[in-house]
């Protein structure tokens, strides 16, 4: 069997191991400990360097640039037990210049990396239903194959060159986080107006406003403004580091953005009231003044 490591046992490193363990051996590694022990399937390491060791393919499922630097060079890092030949997956938005420098340092020890950032969410990672926009040379994805098509039902090369795929990533995650923010604004002004938000949501389901994000954040936006608690699927904090991703890239190409920097706004506030660690459903609860 194909030995995996999985750094970044996360809302999307948790099942995209999961779903790799059904027909390959998968060591997983995570800041903390307690995620890897949630798979059952996947044998836990203490270290990235000890998730590493004897594994051809390794997965990074982190959170931004820093922690990718950690994961693979910091101290026990992957780059201590990576054997040459070996690959390494960087499913993460972490901008095109992280995934360019990670991807320089691998090479001086004959490591590949393929610039591999998914979208679709923890449901479809764990049926290995994601999309998967990757770039890289014509080796490293060729040894990555395997992986990149347990883990996505879409594999789209987006170039040759490592950035390509964080570059398309970025435009993906701009509408998103516009989707995001307008499906966070519509619910809440439902609700103010005293509209059956679930009703509401299968309607507008049906129709031009319909949208993934509608559809996939829209239940957990009514139980925010019903005072419930959803289950957490997608942190503020993550689509404010996206979306500050977006707004360097449109900058330094010199695209005005103006959507997408309010929707930036809108999670600067979110982040502002606390709200880091919440489900980005929770964004609607600071929009409703009555």
């Amino acid at each position: 069997m194909t030995t995996v490591a999985v750094l970044g046992m996360g809302a999307m490193g948790l099942p995209m191991a999961t779903r790799l363990s059904e027909t390959m051996d998968v060591n997983g590694y995570d800041v903390d400990a307690g995620r890897v022990k949630m798979a059952a399937s996947v044998r836990a390491c203490d270290s990235p360097a000890k998730a590493c060791d004897g594994a051809s393919v390794v997965v990074v499922s982190v959170r931004d640039g820093h922690q990718l630097h950690d994961a693979l060079f910091g101290q026990q890092g992957a780059i201590e037990t990576l054997p040459a030949q070996s690959v390494v997956i960087l499913t993460s938005t972490v901008g095109a210049d992280s995934a360019k420098e990670a991807a320089a340092k691998l090479a001086e020890r004959g490591v590949g990396l393929v610039d591999a950032p998914v979208s679709g969410g923890a449901i479809r990672a764990g049926k290995g239903d994601l999309l998967i926009m990757v770039s890289g040379t014509d080796d490293a994805l060729a040894r990555a194959d395997e992986v990149l098509h347990k883990m996505g039902s879409t594999v789209v090369v987006a170039g040759k060159s490592v950035g390509d795929g964080q570059n398309m990533k970025a435009v993906n995650q701009l509408l998103a986080g516009v989707h995001t923010a307008a499906a966070n604004e519509a619910l809440a002004l439902a609700h103010a107006l005293g509209l059956e938000l679930e009703p509401l949501i299968a309607v507008l389901g049906q129709g031009a406003a319909a949208s993934f994000m509608l559809a996939d954040r829209g239940p957990r936006i009514a139980q925010q403004l019903q005072g419930v608690e959803p289950p957490l699927r997608s942190r503020v904090d993550i689509i404010n580091k996206d979306m500050g991703i977006v707004t360097q890239l449109a900058r330094s190409a010199g695209v005005a953005t103006p959507v997408a920097a309010a929707a930036g706004q809108l999670y600067l506030t979110a982040m502002s009231r606390g709200l880091a660690a919440q489900d980005d459903s929770a964004v609607s609860t600071i929009l409703v003044t009555g």
